[in-house]
């Protein structure tokens, strides 16, 4: 096994290469960079341009000042709405922004830097991209986690019934449950939350917006736990349906898979009861793939953040947080998260082959290699 898990951690490098380089590739080919951001602004504020100092100021463009109507009409056709912008100042955005610098530079740099973990800046925040990942995690941290929990705690004992019941009028009217909640979008089912039980049309039972109370911080402690699940109640809901009617299938197509064994018949032949046979030699096997995938599955939900949810209950976590990025081409926020979110993938993917082997330590993953 450590030697598989060796081989594994050094695959992360290309891997993680790879992934650099492609969206790096990419983003050249995108128009609208945060240099045309820029213009845009300037072009949005008149003849408000110039006199860009390039360190001064929170964020690059900071320092433009008003230089009135006669600044003549350098231009410059390398950006969109850059005519009649002096050479100059395009100049001095390209060298704070670092694009002065050939592609191939640019990128061996950004990785140098996130080989230090050194991730940047954001370019129209005054605010690291690890100070940004961390403000916006408690949000995508609630749903990821608790969804995940929830849809295990609600699908693994739903999804054992229903392999038990199969053909059952239980295991029936369960599973046109389990096709509605899987066929219902979830912003469409967060929508209808909000319209039912935050004061909608009907009940104002739950909060509209945030993870906390504004006074969160000045009640007591039980108090602040109860606030917290009180405004996180809706959001994990809506984001759990798709989930929990995926997870369900899977326990039971595992189970039923299982229980069809000749193993479970031998068991039933010594006299065993029904559940020693179902939970003491079934579960084990049947669980595999769905315990040992719960590292994989809580990071899917954690670092896709459902932008669409977080929207509609407001709630700013990195779903926004990464669709923001990519509207404003903050490329230090959107390189700096994919790296960071790549590597923690990649890692969870072997922790996800370890936990087979604590499941079940029949498996060998060195043996399958070879």
């Amino acid at each position: 096994m450590g030697a598989y898990i060796l081989r594994r951690l050094l695959l992360i490098i290309p891997t993680l290469l790879g992934i650099m380089v492609i969206n790096f590739a990419l983003v050249q080919f995108v128009p609208g960079g945060p240099i045309e951001q820029i213009i845009a602004q300037i072009e949005g504020q008149g003849d408000v341009f110039g006199g860009f100092s390039g360190g001064g100021g929170n964020a690059p463009g900071a320092g433009m000042n008003e230089v009135g109507a006669g600044m003549g009409g350098g231009g410059n056709e390398k950006y969109v709405g850059a005519r009649g912008l002096p050479p100059e100042f395009i100049a001095s955005l390209e060298k704070e922004f670092g694009f002065d610098k050939p592609p191939l530079e640019r990128f061996l740099g950004m990785m140098w830097n996130y080989m230090r973990l050194d991730f940047g800046e954001s370019y129209f925040r005054s605010i690291s991209v690890i100070d940004l990942v961390l403000e916006k995690m408690p949000v995508s941290i609630s749903l990821g986690l608790w969804s995940t929990i929830i849809a295990y705690i609600v699908s693994i004992p739903l999804g054992i019934r229903k392999a038990v019941k199969d053909g059952s009028s239980f295991d029936t009217w369960t599973s046109g449950v389990i096709i509605v909640a899987y066929a219902i979008p979830g912003f469409l089912f967060a929508i209808l939350l909000l319209v039912l039980f935050a004061g909608g049309s009907f009940w104002q039972i739950f909060p509209l917006r945030g993870l906390t109370s504004d006074n969160w911080v000045t009640l007591s402690w039980p108090a602040r736990i109860a606030d917290y699940f009180w405004h996180i109640a809706l959001p994990v809901i809506a984001s759990t349906i798709s989930a929990f009617a995926t997870l369900t299938l899977l326990t039971k197509n595992s189970f039923l898979d299982e229980i069809k064994k000749h193993y479970v018949m031998t068991a039933r032949a010594k006299g065993l009861t029904e559940s020693k046979v179902l939970y003491g030699h079934v579960f084990r096997n049947a669980m595999l793939i769905v315990i040992a995938g719960f590292p994989a599955v809580f990071i899917g939900v954690f670092f896709s953040g459902s932008l669409i949810i977080e929207t509609i209950f407001s709630l700013d976590g990195l779903g926004r947080l990464g669709f923001e990025a990519a509207v404003a081409r903050d490329y230090p926020v959107i390189f700096g998260t994919l790296f960071i979110f790549g590597l923690i993938g990649l890692v969870v993917g072997i922790i996800s082959d370890m936990m087979y082997v604590v499941v079940d330590p029949r498996i060998d993953f060195e043996k399958r290699e070879g």
